[in-house]
Parts: structure tokens; sequence; C-alpha cells
């Protein structure tokens, strides 16, 4: 009796600690945050056919990537990060045209994104809560936009984490469950999208084997890191007019299909080299999509004010 007595003391602090162990993991899941799933909008009223006179013609919404961005940074003169990648082309636009033909509005928000694994956690917050609260600082800054102006276009676009956030707005709208009607979207341009799907947008600069990294490693859920797979429906009416500029072997937007299928290890392997001391994902601002050399920014900076030229100038009110 004294022997079974003795096991069962033993497995009591075993049980003690197991139960400490659930606890603190829970909790670690709860504060990383999740990504939100999509909420429908309800639809808007009928179009008005004038807009007040201080509404701009077009709203430019640009979101920067991870580490280039801050909650309180200034929408109109970002300073957070003097070398953030979206100043290329936000900052050519708002020289080249008067706030009322485009108004350029980049997205402050956290822009962060923790190692999920760091012991002692390393301060950041995680991509979870940072893709969700840039996602829901998008989104109503767009709605309270639109109920202001009801007849303003669009063009979104982002980098990096920013271009999952603003590919995740554009989904929402190309399928109804937007911020502002499809048909208000000049269009959407996306530089190393995470969530790039081949089947979906069309592709400038040079074709890429492979797909974002939230694809090739769909149903990895660490804490506060959720790998969301592909956009349902794709960007819906906004296929046609989203544009993705892909890196060979940028692991965002280049990551081997399917990652973790065990049957495809070997053949992943290979290209995961590829991604070792690899700064191919900082280099956009010189990586080149054509054979005049224009480069990414470029690109993007000359699309977006060709849109915006060739927009509807609303009538005021």
């Amino acid at each position: 009796m004294a022997r079974g007595g003795k096991r069962r003391g033993c497995l009591i602090p075993l049980l003690i600690i197991l139960v400490v162990a659930a606890v603190v993991i829970g909790g670690w899941y709860i504060l990383a945050g999740r990504v939100p799933s999509p909420v429908p909008l309800p639809p808007s009223p009928e179009k008005p056919t004038t807009q007040p006179a201080n509404c701009t013609d077009v709203q430019v919404v640009a979101i920067p990537g991870t580490w280039e961005s801050s909650a309180t940074d200034d929408p109109y003169n970002p300073t957070a990060n003097p070398a953030s990648l979206m100043l290329n082309v936000t900052r050519p636009l708002q020289g080249q045209f008067d706030p009322s033909r485009a108004d350029v509005y980049t997205v402050p928000y956290v822009a962060q994104f923790s190692n999920p694994v760091a012991f002692p956690p390393d301060g950041q917050q995680s991509y979870n809560n940072s893709r969700a609260a840039g996602t829901a600082a998008t989104n109503d800054f767009l709605a309270k936009r639109h109920a202001e102006c009801p007849l303003t276009s669009y063009l979104l676009t982002g980098f990096s984490q920013g271009a999952v956030i603003a590919g995740d707005v554009a989904a929402g709208i190309g399928n109804g469950t937007g911020a502002v009607p499809a048909d208000l979207v000049l269009g959407v341009g996306l530089i190393a999208d995470g969530r790039r799907d081949p089947a979906h947008g069309i592709t400038v600069g040079p074709s890429v084997a492979g797909v974002g990294a939230e694809l090739s490693l769909n149903g990895l859920k660490l804490p506060g890191l959720t790998m969301t797979g592909a956009r349902e429906g794709g960007f819906g009416k906004l296929d046609d007019r989203t544009y993705q500029i892909c890196a060979p072997s940028d692991g965002i937007c280049d990551a081997p299909p399917a990652a973790l299928n065990p049957g495809n290890l070997l053949t992943s392997l290979p290209r995961l080299l590829e991604y070792y001391n690899n700064p191919v994902h900082a280099m956009y601002n010189s990586f080149q999509v054509d054979p005049d050399g224009t480069t990414a920014t470029q690109w993007m900076a000359q699309w977006a004010a060709d849109k915006i030229n060739a927009a509807p100038t609303p009538p005021h009110s």
C-alpha cells in the first residue's frame, strides 16, 4: 500500500505542472491574438450624383511593411521609418498631384512581427495582432472616407505585411464584403504579398514558381502567427485590377507550394536554402521588372499616376 501511495504522490506534482503549462500556453495564444474573420459590411445607400467640394477625386491608400510604420505615425508625412519602401511610391505621387485630385494616405499601424518562440518575449506585437490592427485601420479609414465622399475613387497599395493587409482588404471589396463598392476601386498594387496566389491577380515582372509564404505554410499555427492560406474567392471583382510584384527567391511571396506536406519536403528543402541570408526582400527599390530597367517602386508609382490621370472627376455639390 505504501508503494502505491508513493506513486500517487509523485503523480500529483506532475499533474500540477501539466495544468500550469496548459494555462500558460493557452494564455500565450490568447494574448498573441488571432487573425479576425472578415465581417460583411451593410450595403451602401444609393449612390448620389454629387459630393462635397472638399472631397478628393482619388484616394490613394498605402500600407507599409513590417517595421516600416507605427500606430502614431503621421499618415501624410510618415517618419516612423525614413527608409520605408512605400515612401518611394507615395512621395512621387504627393509631388505630382494636388490633394484635391489625389489624396495620398499612408495607413499608420503597429507593423511588427514578434518571434513566436522567443523566451523571454521580444517585446514586439505578434503578426496576428499587427495584421489585425492594420486591417482594421485601413477599413475604418475607407469606410469614413466613403461616407464623407461617396463618389471618390480608390487605389490600394502595400508592401510585405502591408501587401497582405491591402490584398485582404481588396479581397473583401471584390467579394462584396468590403468598406467601399468594388466599382470605385481603380486598382490594387501589391509588392511581396505573403498571400500571393498565382491563380489570382496580374503578375508584373518575371514570373516565379512559388507562392506566398502563407500558402506555402498553410495550417501552421504558433502563438500569434497564423498562416491563413489562400484568399477564398481571390480578389473577386478586383481580380483583373490587382497587380502583383514578386522577386524570384523572395521567401515571402515565392515560397515552395505546400511546403509542410511530407511528400514535398525533398523538393522544398533546396528552395528553402535560397532564402538563407538572401536580401532580395529588402531590395524592391532596385528590383527591375522590365527590360527598360524600371524598378518595382517606379512601376508602382507610374501605374498609380496613370490611374489617377485617367480617373473621373466627380461633380461637386
